[in-house]
């Protein structure tokens, strides 16, 4: 139907004659779309062939607009999105026609993503959807709009608290009443409810106060951090300020010190055997509380004889910690305190962490032990390893009483041993030499040889006359192993020239696992034997052999011993002066080539074009 009368309002308008289009509305518009009114302005609001489009309204109300894209408030809700404007915002129904009308009463709220709980279902709408409370300025001067208006408590109600507590009103209060607050809970703040705490009516903490001209009472601020926050110390601070070690929310009267009250904050800390000690064996718990755990205020730790009898009937003089402590009168490390300077024995070193009756095996502290010698105490380690004439000497020599472990066993001193350190035995560490595989120590008899300790890894490759008796000094150094001295005149191969610069493995090079170290054997003193043949067979003699020795020397490659002269062709005027690679060049000979140093002919034509 809507369709149809658009189509013939356009139909109209075409054909109508001048001055004829007061006739063709069929209504006035509403006062709010006044503006709108004549037919020349149809087009804002009606597309030519169809119905009011939501497009054309929302391009003008863009506040509904913005809020539906947010998908906040009732028009952006469920049951209101599905519907065109035109369901219940229809037109041409005269200027005083109401187009956004509803039944208050009967209006579901809960449409708008604001549900109304508690008194809020009882107030008028006018109440809270007003100027006053709305902070968009876009708003506040439109008396009828429902928009702008926050779903902050605040925006509504004064803020009693004056800012001194968070704006999410609903952590505490709901919509039911303001007060009590019944969302409260105490538990959840820093300072949880306990015992006679839990009794006491709020305003005896939470006090209350004339701020700016009202009634204001404090929640936030309230110092807590100790019991004097809010009581008085009847102890005047004797006992520090902290009430909690001795009472608890329970009642002043319930007495918890004997399990929390911190000794340590008097001047008589409790160690050892105090600690275990009931507070009424050395306090009057009848005193009054001003008096009450006061009664040793000057009380010295160091003085025992106070409390305690003296065993010793004064002859160890009155300073009994020189000899015990807390942890017991014959309790382990009873006498750590003692000054053993005062004897024959000074403590050093690990004597210091002994126990007492570890040396005092009677029992008896005054009682006198040998200590001349370490034996007198120690076992020996050694096992008469070092015994002389029958005397065995003193630890002392090589270790200290800071310990076993470590020798003080120096470098001088073994000098004088039949294995004086050189070289790379300097920093060899003792248990190398020292300790076996069985993990036993061994200081004699180990022997002096090389192969006493190290594998002789050429045995059977090199022969005994280079090294007689496996003597590993003849080639090696004990500086370090790859260091050597070896004389290779004494070879049929004496070293000359560029051979006197290259490492031993260049030519005994390793020869697999049987001869991982080198190959010193039955080596072929030939120079191909080692050198790669680069002139194929031009130079073979009668032997089938090569002596590169014709025409190289041990001090470069170059042909130093070759003389032009002897071969066929003597070399004479400008053939002097050119080039050896002019005349003798490159020549494919199998899959390689070769220099061609062996010409055949030896005519002008043969070279010269």
């Amino acid at each position: 139907m809507r369709y149809w009368y658009a189509s013939w309002i356009f139909i109209v308008l075409i054909c109508a004659p001048a001055g004829s289009f007061a006739q063709i509305s069929p209504g006035d518009l509403s006062a709010a779309h006044a503006e709108l009114e004549g037919v020349f302005n149809c087009t804002k609001c009606h597309e030519l062939g169809k119905s009011v489009t939501d497009t054309k309204c929302l391009e003008c109300h863009k506040a509904i607009n913005s809020r539906i894209q947010q998908g906040k408030g009732y028009h952006a809700s469920n049951q209101v999105r599905s519907k065109n404007c035109f369901d219940c915002h229809s037109e041409h129904h005269g200027r005083k026609f109401e187009m956004i009308r509803f039944d208050e009463k009967s209006f579901n709220h809960d449409w708008t993503g604001y549900k109304l709980t508690g008194t809020h279902k009882k107030t008028e709408c006018r109440d809270c959807h007003k100027p006053d409370h709305i902070q968009d300025s876009k708003y506040k001067n439109d008396k009828k709009t429902f928009l702008g208006l926050s779903q902050q408590c605040a925006a509504c109600h004064t803020d009693v608290h004056q800012n001194t507590l968070s704006a999410d009103c609903a952590r505490c209060h709901n919509t039911t009443a303001f007060a009590p607050a019944a969302n409260f809970n105490h538990s959840k703040t820093n300072f949880a409810l306990f015992g006679k705490h839990a009794q006491v009516a709020c305003v005896d903490c939470h006090q209350k106060e004339t701020r700016a001209g009202q009634t204001f009472q404090r929640f936030a601020g309230i110092a807590f951090s100790n019991c004097n926050s809010c009581h008085s110390d009847p102890h005047n601070q004797n006992l520090g300020g902290e009430c909690k070690s001795c009472h608890s929310e329970q009642g002043w009267s319930v007495f918890t010190g004997n399990k929390h009250f911190d000794h340590s904050s008097t001047h008589f800390p409790l160690k050892g055997r105090h600690q275990q000690v009931d507070c009424k064996q050395c306090h009057d718990l009848t005193l009054g509380a001003g008096r009450v755990f006061q009664d040793h205020l000057a009380l010295a730790t160091t003085a025992c004889a106070s409390c305690h009898d003296d065993v010793h009937s004064g002859k160890f003089g009155t300073n009994c910690a020189e000899c015990h402590n807390e942890s017991g009168f014959r309790g382990k490390s009873a006498w750590e305190n003692f000054n053993h300077d005062r004897t024959e024995f000074p403590l050093e070193g690990k004597h210091q962490g002994i126990d007492c009756r570890q040396c005092h095996t009677s029992g008896s502290m005054t009682e006198t032990l040998a200590h001349q010698n370490c034996t007198s105490c120690h076992t020996d380690f050694h096992e008469g390893q070092f015994v002389k004439n029958g005397a065995s000497p003193d630890c002392s020599q090589c270790h200290s009483v800071e310990g076993f472990q470590g020798s003080t066993f120096s470098f001088e001193q073994h000098e004088k041993t039949g294995f004086p350190l050189e070289g790379a035995h300097l920093a060899t560490p003792c248990f190398a030499c020292h300790l076996n595989e069985a993990g036993k120590w061994s200081f004699v008899q180990l022997g002096t040889r090389c192969v006493d300790c190290h594998n002789d890894v050429h045995r059977g490759e090199i022969s005994e006359k280079y090294y007689p008796g496996q003597d590993c000094t003849r080639c090696h150094e004990p500086a370090s192993w790859t260091t050597n001295h070896f004389d290779h005149e004494q070879t049929a191969f004496a070293l000359r020239g560029a051979h006197q610069q290259v490492s031993c493995s260049g030519c005994h090079t390793p020869d697999g696992d049987e001869n991982q170290f080198g190959n010193f054997s039955g080596l072929d003193s030939k120079c191909l034997n080692c050198h790669t043949n680069i002139h194929g067979d031009q130079f073979l003699n009668e032997n089938n052999e090569i002596d590169c020795q014709r025409c190289h020397g041990f001090t470069d490659w170059a042909a130093a011993n070759f003389n032009h002269d002897s071969t066929k062709f003597k070399l004479e005027g400008r053939h002097a002066e050119i080039a050896c690679a002019a005349c003798h060049k490159p020549i494919p000979v199998d899959s390689s080539t070769v220099i061609l140093y062996k010409i055949e002919r030896f005519e002008c034509i043969d070279c010269h074009r």
